[in-house]
């Protein structure tokens, strides 16, 4: 690895992703690690430079203040302490300062005039250190990778086939609920300009089936993921000589599936929800990065800029956008004015500004008058908001002649829809999504 380190200690505190990627932004590699970490599998990751030892509020398991392996304190290691109470004779700090700028500073000094690391954290220097811990780890083994074509997954794609080529299998699922034109784009960019190894299943008919009459969204959420589980595993025993299964795990699906100072928020099915009889070893490059460094992973890897900045869609696609109990003509026209909405978003250069937009489309009808007659058809929602983590969301402030364009092209083009309605509810009390 060619990257100085430095390594943050979670002694219970909430803002452990704050440093981390204020560490980062200074061109320092940094990784978080819990709290009880050993010194000997301390000192095994490689060139680190530094440790902080960040405490906080969630400094006790049951009812125990924790602490470090207190050989860490004495192994030689330049070392901060913020917010935490310790025998050892250490850099201290009370609390964190409150402004970005005075953090910046203290972490400045501590990095470069105590610690004295390189800034030499980057995409060229992460990719090319993947390629080869990849190569050591795989050898010349097969590894099976379910590609959905979001960000994570094609990003983990394209890293994979840099670093061994056609020993990599994907397979993309189409499950029917996919974005207008998702599955065609997965195929030209993987299979016919990347030349990978992959394999495309249409279960479209086998997923609307299960789903018939299904209005409860946590029992489609349930349906969608174990049918699509059922589909990899089918494709999965037809081949030979696979011993590793790739996923797109990043840091925030970690967080979020709660750590050991820190509660679950919801879990992930890449986070310990996969089964202990699993027959193959994990290959997850992307563990330690956030969301827009996968981004700027995929660029570095040339990727089109179209699938690295995509929007974030939920696993179960548009299954969670058509509400209630999904119809063909409904899920249609969720799919028919979302690719109106995301193209109108890109000509107003709101693709650039919203972090997340979408359509739903509700299991109701109301009365409309179309071509000078009644009709009693169903409304479209526009959702989009802007969010920094997913946790609070604000709603983005539309131009009114963009939203009326959009108005008028779903209701001229998308069939049984009479109504346009914009969404003006932040998170919370509302959540991002409608289920």
């Amino acid at each position: 690895m060619k990257q100085d380190m430095i390594v943050i200690l979670d002694l219970g505190s909430r803002n452990n992703t704050d440093i981390a990627r204020a560490v980062r932004n200074l061109g320092v590699y940094s990784e978080i690690h819990p709290h009880d970490i050993s010194l000997d599998k301390l000192s095994r990751l490689p060139n680190i430079k530094g440790i902080i030892i960040n405490g906080g509020e969630n400094n006790l398991i049951d009812g125990v203040r924790i602490d470090v392996d207190h050989g860490i304190y004495a192994a030689g290691y330049p070392i901060m302490v913020v917010n935490h109470e310790s025998a050892e004779y250490v850099n201290r700090i009370k609390n964190w300062p409150e402004t970005e700028e005075e953090i910046y500073e203290v972490l400045r000094i501590f990095i470069f005039n105590t610690c004295h690391a390189e800034p030499n954290w980057n995409m060229k220097n992460f990719t090319e250190d993947q390629v080869e811990l990849i190569k050591k780890q795989v050898g010349d083994k097969k590894v099976l990778l379910a590609l959905s074509g979001g960000v994570d997954s094609s990003v983990v794609a394209a890293l994979l086939i840099k670093a061994i080529g056609k020993q990599l299998v994907c397979v993309h699922v189409n499950h029917g609920l996919m974005r207008k034109g998702e599955s065609e784009n997965v195929i030209e960019v993987f299979k016919n300009q990347m030349d990978a190894n992959l394999i495309y299943v249409d279960a479209s008919e086998r997923f609307l089936k299960k789903l018939e009459n299904v209005s409860d969204p946590e029992k489609k959420r349930k349906i969608i993921g174990a049918e699509f589980i059922r589909v990899f595993e089918e494709e999965a025993r037809k081949l030979e000589g696979i011993e590793f299964l790739a996923q797109g795990t990043i840091y925030p699906d970690i967080v979020e599936s709660g750590t050991k100072t820190a509660s679950a928020v919801k879990s992930h099915h890449n986070v310990g929800g996969l089964p202990d009889d699993l027959q193959f070893s994990l290959v997850e490059p992307l563990y330690h990065l956030f969301k827009d460094e996968v981004r700027a992973c995929g660029i570095e890897l040339g990727l089109p800029a179209t699938m690295v900045n995509r929007q974030p869609f939920p696993g179960p696609g548009l299954g969670v956008r058509c509400l209630g109990a999904i119809t063909r003509e409904r899920l249609e026209a969720v799919r028919e004015s979302d690719a109106i909405l995301r193209e109108e978003f890109e000509i107003a250069g709101l693709d650039k500004r919203v972090w997340q937009y979408f359509t739903v489309v509700p299991d109701f009808k109301s009365v409309g008058v179309k071509n000078h007659a009644r009709s009693f058809e169903y409304p479209v929602i526009i959702r989009a908001i802007n969010t920094v983590d997913a946790m609070t969301a604000s709603i983005e402030q539309i131009d009114w002649p963009v939203l009326m364009k959009i108005t008028d092209r779903i209701l001229n083009e998308v069939p049984n829809v009479n109504r346009v309605c914009y969404d003006l509810s932040p998170k919370p009390c509302a959540t991002i999504e409608w289920e």
